[in-house]
């Protein structure tokens, strides 16, 4: 399970073997993006702003404190956080809140996102998880295979040939069956220093960027990459409560030249 991965490596992998699941790693990332912010366009999510800020900052907490929680090296909880993460998973039913759809909090320069799925709804997650994926890596296969394969020097014919084994099952790498059969609960993060927010918004999410981040935090009419870039961090929680499969995503956004208020 990927955790935070850098997004400029200090030197890129030379072994075959590692370069081709660099590979990987970005497609899974991809993929989980792409699933998690695609509601509105393919399965008719909405869009709340105005969510309950004391709720949100509870959410907030609730999730630092779980992350703190966890080791370095697994993306599992442990028991003693068990309860915790249940009842955030299962805010949804405690407070009347829909699922499937974007609860949305904003400050000037500032936005969290909650978004909670359960049943069916993770269902179609992990059906569009594992669709993401494999358009992804079957692009970079057909991208490599082409800039490539004319080479033969053995190296970058180990890389093809570690490339284009690459078969992942997304549910396996997220561990819905653990998670399923031992009730287990699960924390993963994806981070980015920098995020366009209009492919985020327009392509990702087929909204604007107004209609995410606010009147007073939208770019200049003619943006430079600096106006759109936005500090990204995502938290996927997921495990059962009461016998159904649940997820929620917290998404914390911040204009990148915004400096931090913690609260």
């Amino acid at each position: 399970m990927f955790e935070e991965p850098e997004q400029e490596p200090a030197e890129r992998p030379s072994d075959p073997s590692a370069m081709a699941q660099e590979k990987a790693d970005a497609a899974s990332m991809h993929a989980e993006l792409a699933a998690v912010f695609e509601g509105c366009r393919k399965f008719d999510a909405q869009l709340y702003p105005g969510f309950d800020p004391q709720l949100v900052r509870d959410i907030q907490r609730g999730i630092g404190k779980l992350e703190k929680a966890k080791s370095p090296d697994s993306p599992v909880l442990p028991p003693a956080s068990a309860s915790e993460a249940a009842e955030l998973l299962n805010l949804p039913t405690t407070r009347d809140l829909p699922t499937n759809d974007y609860h949305i909090h904003r400050r000037p320069g500032e936005v969290m996102i909650v978004r909670w799925l359960a049943g069916d709804e993770v269902d179609n997650f992990y059906q569009r998880l594992q669709a993401h994926f494999d358009a992804a890596i079957e692009g970079f296969k057909e991208d490599d295979r082409q800039a490539l394969e004319w080479k033969q020097d053995p190296k970058t014919q180990a890389y093809l040939k570690a490339l284009d084994a690459i078969d992942i099952k997304m549910p396996d790498r997220y561990l819905r069956d653990p998670i399923r059969q031992h009730k287990l609960f699960v924390l993963s993060t994806q981070s980015a220093d920098e995020i366009n927010i209009q492919y985020l918004c327009e392509t990702i999410m087929g909204v604007s960027i107004a209609d995410l981040v606010g009147p007073k935090s939208l770019p200049p009419d003619e943006p430079s990459e600096h106006d759109l870039a936005w500090y990204f961090k995502l938290f996927s929680l997921r495990g059962m409560v009461e016998d159904v499969e649940r997820m929620c995503f917290f998404t914390f956004l911040q204009k990148t030249d915004e400096t931090f208020d913690s609260e």
